[in-house]
C-alpha cells in the first residue's frame, strides 16, 4: 500500500514543479496531471516523482494535520 502526502507547489517551470511537504522540497513532473495547477496548489505525488492529482486546500490541510499527529515531531523537524 502506498500513501501520498499532499505537497504544496512552490515553483513552476514548464512541465516540472518544485513541491514542499514538511519542510522538504523536491522536483516533480506534471506530465500526468489532467488539470492545470498553480502556485500554492496541493498535489499528490507518486513514488516515481510524478504529480498525479490536485487536492483541494481544505482536504490537504486536514490530511497534513493528521499525518503530523501520527508522525509526531519528526514531521516538522
Amino acid at each position: 500500500m502506498c500513501m501520498a502526502i499532499p505537497s504544496r507547489i512552490i515553483a513552476l517551470a514548464g512541465e516540472m514543479a518544485t513541491v514542499e511537504c514538511f519542510g522538504e522540497q523536491r522536483e516533480v513532473s506534471l506530465m500526468l496531471m489532467s488539470s492545470d495547477v498553480a502556485l500554492g496548489d496541493y498535489v499528490l505525488v507518486q513514488a516515481g516523482g510524478f504529480a498525479y492529482e490536485r487536492v483541494e486546500h481544505a482536504a490537504a490541510q486536514e490530511a497534513l494535520h493528521i499525518f503530523s499527529a501520527v508522525i509526531g515531531p519528526a514531521a516538522t523537524a
